[in-house]
């Protein structure tokens, strides 16, 4: 079967990083980072396109630098819950920290999203890149990055067996013999490890996908590593064709080196697309957006937040950048090490380092609806993603992107025209997890 692409919605709601001015579109409410109807809307908007996933970050921890959004959110798996009941076929990603989480409690969150949305829930595992969140749960200093890793990895797995506390056939829940659940096919986890002690069981069966579906989003060596060992889907960070060429090869050869099928991971890409009439309206867009985002003081703030929430402005701006590599080794360590390497290699000021930081979000998909399927087909083919995680302006960009570029898509067979299945797995094409406590022995997790 010919391989299509997935594509997954990314609700901003008043703007995210370097989205400065977003928050004084006309078009956006206020409010929308918390209005519950606007993430409902963006779902059903999703769904109608047939997109897989509605995709929900987070973070734990903030001061008034942080971009609009970050500001004032609801939380992940409580805003799904209620998109579940809006919805029937998209799936729906939420953000949890596996460093700032207790694996019974967030496995049982993410199964009840599971069976509340009849099977279309996804996990996106992150370790938490803002170093200020270990002060919000009483420890003095975040974890490095070792210790979160190793953590992460541990998480997912005691997860994964709290939620293969039932065997699928639990419940004869048979009023003649008077038995409702067969106690031989419920299953203790009695989990020991180094970072955690589980007894369980998990107090929910499996959903009708098995299990939530686990994202990943790390781009260090550790978390390609966690990725490739339990990551289904990843959210990449995109960067240049090459670039995404280079991470796609490098996550699906180490996928491969852990006895998992490649094809049983999915790569989302972040994309930005600005769709116009013609290619130069939507150049003459990209040129206005960037005009309305350009603010010093934000990328500045933005800049620090790679190297936990650095205060940069007591720098002098025009000076070569501050020797500040310390700070990058528990907060964004990959690309804060890039940019450290970047000013040293230019010999560049705080001020041009800053000031660049907006360039490096510039989408590659921009133009009419034709040049914009023609580019994303073009790196469809070059093995640079599965997917792509669409993050739009507002409402007007999403309808030019679903009414302008989805049917040229669809008419080249690289989307869907209707959806395969209800769960996530069935529409990402990933297969249902065996039970480990009914599956044969030998059979490995995928």
């Amino acid at each position: 079967m010919p391989r299509t692409i997935h594509l997954a919605l990314h609700p901003y709601g008043v703007g995210g990083p370097g989205q400065h001015g977003l928050w004084k579109d006309p078009s956006v409410a206020k409010n929308a980072s918390i209005d519950i109807n606007y993430y409902i809307k963006q779902a059903q908007a999703a769904e109608h396109a047939l997109f897989d996933a509605l995709f929900v970050v987070d973070s734990q921890f903030i001061n008034a630098t942080y971009p609009s959004h970050y500001l004032n959110r609801l939380e992940p798996l409580t805003l799904l819950s209620a998109v579940a009941t809006h919805t029937r076929h998209i799936g729906l990603v939420g953000t949890a920290s596996s460093t700032y989480n207790s694996p019974f409690n967030l496995a049982r969150r993410f199964a009840s999203l599971d069976h509340i949305s009849g099977g279309r829930a996804g996990w996106n595992v992150v370790t938490s890149f803002d170093t200020g969140t270990s002060r919000n749960y009483g420890l003095d200093e975040h974890l490095d990055y070792t210790t979160r890793y190793g953590r992460a990895l541990e998480f997912v797995k005691v997860a994964r067996g709290l939620w293969d506390s039932y065997e699928d056939d639990a419940f004869p829940a048979d009023v003649e013999r008077d038995i409702f659940l067969d106690p031989a096919k419920l299953h203790a986890l009695d989990h020991e490890g180094e970072h955690f002690k589980v007894a369980g069981p998990l107090n929910l069966s499996r959903s009708p996908q098995g299990q939530p579906v686990i994202f990943q989003a790390g781009v260090s060596e550790e978390g390609r590593d966690l990725a490739a060992q339990v990551a289904e889907g990843i959210y990449a960070p995109g960067g240049s064709l090459q670039q995404a060429q280079d991470y796609y090869a490098d996550i699906k050869k180490r996928t491969a080196s852990y006895g998992r099928d490649p094809e049983h991971i999915k790569i989302f890409i972040h994309g930005g697309p600005i769709v116009a009439a013609t290619d130069e309206a939507a150049l003459r867009r990209e040129r206005e957006i960037f005009e309305e985002d350009n603010d010093f003081k934000g990328n500045l703030a933005l800049l620090g937040r790679s190297f936990g929430a650095y205060d940069f402005s007591a720098h002098d701006l025009d000076a070569p950048f501050p020797d500040v590599a310390h700070l990058a080794e528990k907060g964004g360590r990959t690309g804060a090490s890039k940019l450290i390497e970047r000013a040293k290699a230019e010999n560049l000021t705080l001020r041009q380092v800053a000031e660049s930081v907006s360039e490096f979000r510039r989408s590659p998909f921009v133009g009419a609806p034709g040049t914009v399927a023609d580019t994303i087909e073009k790196w469809f083919d070059a093995g640079t993603f599965d997917g792509i995680n669409l993050a739009f302006r507002n409402n007007a960009d999403l309808e030019l992107f679903v009414d302008g570029v989805v049917p040229i898509l669809q008419k080249r067979g690289l989307f869907r025209t209707e959806y395969a299945a209800d769960t996530l797995r069935g529409n990402l094409g990933l297969p249902v997890p065996a039970n480990r406590n009914t599956r044969e022995p030998g059979l490995a997790d995928d």
